[in-house]
């Protein structure tokens, strides 16, 4: 195998493993950041020996007991012998490899624990949401930047007094109870749906989707629904993540290119899924039989759940209850106000009250410094432009928005959205 194929799998397997090596190693170290530079550590250690010994069998295995065997080097280093080789050694077995876990729960409950850490009430909201995408999901920087539609120093400088605010606190490794444990829920329901977000569309790269990301997620959300089973919104996200999970079959083509909601066969569309998202939804919405548009209160994520409940329920994209999805992006707006729920809920309008309604709405959110460089503001007004008969003007938003992405994938998509109009006004 060369080089560069080494160096390309083992990309792939360290973002794929990062969060369960750094959950291993935290659980030995005590402290998030330590955890992640012993994690770079076996990193390099991979990228000096693979190429000359070859790739393990189990390079996941390999990563994470390089990297616990290098966590335990530095507890002795730092701790009385005696006292860390006891701890250490109950939970670290003397072997070359360490066994692969026993099941999803061995892995969720480590990654869990990470999640409920990183999202501790000693940082700030925005600290806990992108301290939490860097270790759970391995993003770069600047893609949790991208996730957050700020500044990649801004996300930089939160990351790094976040890791020193957590080990100055002595944060434990630990999923809290009680009164503790609902003052980070928050946070971690946020992280977990960034999470599936950054996997069901990544921010940049060659391919649209990140399926290990959004299976991650759904597992850290079925888990949370299971441990707080009285927590509307942990069965909200629950439900929300199955049924946008569902539809991830039908997104792209053959040739990994993206196929828009409208286009989908929804016949690809995983119904297992569907189904666990219903149910979800159902434990979400107080009982089997509430429906959506009811006027009981709901949270963020059981009002996403309940728009996406609406396009499983549809047998096609025409046959969509656009009117109940504008509906609940209002609600939605009235809960958790931002510009991308508004945006969402202007493409709902478009279908309701036609395109020149919806880009009044548009027109208003150009102006939010939060959407200044998110691509899909300018590629919901290129689509509105196109249905009032503006080709130009569309064409010149589809291509504004390809500038703007970093995916690769939806580059070509709107390229070639934009070269498919005419570049002069329609008469």
């Amino acid at each position: 195998m060369g080089t560069v194929t080494v160096e390309s799998t083992l990309e792939t397997v360290f973002r794929m493993e990062s969060a369960r090596i750094i959950a291993t190693v935290t659980r030995v170290v005590r402290d998030v950041g330590i955890a992640e530079e012993i994690a770079q550590d076996a990193l390099v250690a991979a990228l000096e020996q693979w190429p000359r010994s070859g790739v393990p069998d189990r390079p996941g295995a390999w990563l994470t007991a390089t990297a616990k065997h290098r966590a335990v080097d530095l507890v002795r280093r730092r701790e009385t012998y005696a006292r860390k080789l006891a701890e250490v050694g109950r939970s670290l077995p003397e072997e070359a490899y360490d066994p692969e876990p026993s099941g999803p729960g061995d892995i969720d409950d480590d990654v869990l624990r990470l999640v409920f850490t990183t999202c501790h009430p000693v940082l700030s909201a925005e600290a806990r949401a992108a301290l939490t995408l860097r270790l759970v999901c391995g993003l770069r920087t600047e893609e949790v930047a991208r996730a957050f539609l700020v500044p990649e120093a801004t996300v930089a400088a939160r990351i790094t007094r976040a890791k020193r605010a957590l080990a100055k606190a002595g944060v434990e490794f630990e999923v809290p109870y009680g009164p503790e444990r609902a003052a980070r829920l928050g946070s971690v329901l946020e992280v977990v749906y960034l999470v599936f977000n950054e996997g069901y569309a990544a921010t940049a790269g060659d391919d649209l989707l990140r399926p290990a990301l959004c299976e991650d997620a759904l597992r850290l959300a079925r888990g949370l629904a299971a441990l707080l089973p009285d927590e509307s919104e942990a069965h909200g996200l629950a439900a929300l993540l199955e049924l946008q999970a569902s539809r991830i079959p039908a997104r792209t083509g053959p040739d990994g290119h993206p196929v828009l909601l409208a286009d989908q066969d929804r016949r690809r569309w995983n119904r297992l899924l569907v189904r666990r998202g219903y149910d979800a939804l159902a434990r979400a919405w107080g009982s089997p039989g509430t429906e959506p548009g009811g006027g009981r209160d709901h949270g963020p994520y059981a009002l996403q759940a309940a728009i996406a409940a609406c396009h499983a329920r549809a047998a096609s994209y025409e046959e969509t209850d656009w009117a109940v999805i504008a509906g609940l992006y209002g609600r939605l707006m009235e809960r958790a106000p931002s510009p991308v729920v508004e945006l969402n809920r202007a493409v709902a309008v478009s279908m309701t009250e036609g395109p020149a309604a919806a880009l009044a709405l548009v027109d208003a959110l150009a102006a939010e410094p939060a959407l200044a460089r998110y691509h899909l503001l300018p590629s919901v007004r290129g689509d509105l432009l196109a249905r009032l008969g503006r080709d130009g003007e569309a064409r010149a938003e589809f291509a504004r928005a390809a500038e703007l992405t970093r995916n690769g994938r939806e580059r070509a998509l709107l390229r070639a959205r934009a070269g498919e109009l005419p570049s002069g006004e329609a008469p």
